[in-house]
């Protein structure tokens, strides 16, 4: 089998009780060692504490896994792991390997193993270079799952981002704000259509699109708290793109390259904000899970007495 559900998330499942997935390039890609295991086992303990289960997806040995075990995250956390998006997945399965999941294959391996809130940092979007799209975009459009993350990465174009959401009928809802979220960045300049105030109002947007039949997911908007200032993130915006171009980088090494040369720069100053994001989001998406299991729950009594 080269799909499987981890015993506690399998329990959990049975259970009734909400479930939150977790993607792991955080882990392969986003941080440093051994910071990128802390971060797994932090984030895994918020959504705990927030009233959910925590399911990390990745791939081991060709197998992707919902719900990865203390060993397997510690595993995959030293592993020399590929970074598996959709377009990938089925070579990396195919030849045996590791991998961290993106926001792209943890929504796919989210909807099949039958979660509805998965939470991230930062979507994937669209780039200056021109016609290079994260394949994020088409996953958000395409599973229904309520995705928390704090707006699309700040080395990408947002108002691009949210257009391409947008035409794809993907719903993007503030978290007690009417702006979209700028990552790093506590809030860009971007209006939203729509916000949410509550838990429980979040997870009735996800209803309420699953009852309508509607196919996309939905992105829950949730700003930072204390993020950096717009006009220090530019500058640092800047000089990281300038070593990008010296380097040569391109393609799906670009944003990891930014992400640690950001993080350079700052002296570390963009790692505190995208773990702090991170553990917001964690917690934030454990209280919807829990949320639409209650909101769902009722719908249904409703509905079996009509």
């Amino acid at each position: 089998m080269s799909f499987r559900i981890g015993a506690h998330v399998q329990e959990a499942l049975r259970a009734g009780a909400p479930v939150v997935a977790l993607e792991s390039t955080v882990i392969t890609h986003g941080l440093p060692r051994p910071r990128n295991l802390e971060a797994a086992r932090r984030l895994e303990a918020v959504v705990g504490e927030a009233g959910a289960v925590p399911a990390t997806i990745g791939v081991l040995e060709g197998e992707v896994v919902v719900g990865l075990d203390a060993a397997e995250l510690e595993r995959l956390a030293d592993a020399d792991a590929d970074k598996a998006s959709s377009w990938n997945l089925a070579a990396v399965v195919a030849r045996r390997g590791d991998a961290g999941t993106t926001v792209a294959t943890t929504l796919w391996a989210a909807h099949r193993a039958g979660l509805d809130v998965f939470a991230t940092g930062g979507i994937g979007g669209v780039h200056d270079v021109p016609f290079d799209e994260s394949a994020d975009l088409a996953a958000l459009a395409r599973y229904p799952v309520l995705t928390v993350c704090a707006g699309p990465k700040s080395i990408l174009d947002a108002r691009a981002t949210l257009e391409r959401l947008e035409t794809a009928g993907v719903p993007v809802v503030g978290y007690r704000s009417d702006s979209l979220a700028g990552f790093l960045v506590s809030a860009t300049d971007l209006p939203l259509p729509a916000r949410v105030d509550s838990p429980e109002e979040a997870a009735a947007v996800l209803l309420a699109q699953r009852e309508l039949g509607l196919s996309s997911g939905v992105v829950l908007s949730n700003p930072v708290a204390d993020g950096l200032r717009s006009e220090e993130f530019d500058a640092l915006r800047r000089r990281a793109e300038d070593e990008l171009h010296a380097s040569g980088v391109r393609g799906r090494d670009t944003t990891p390259f930014l992400l640690a040369e950001l993080a350079r720069i700052s002296d570390g100053r963009t790692v505190d904000v995208n773990t702090r994001l991170l553990e917001e989001n964690a917690a934030l998406a454990a209280q919807v899970a829990a949320a639409y299991r209650r909101v769902a729950g009722m719908a249904h009594a409703v509905g079996g007495r009509a």
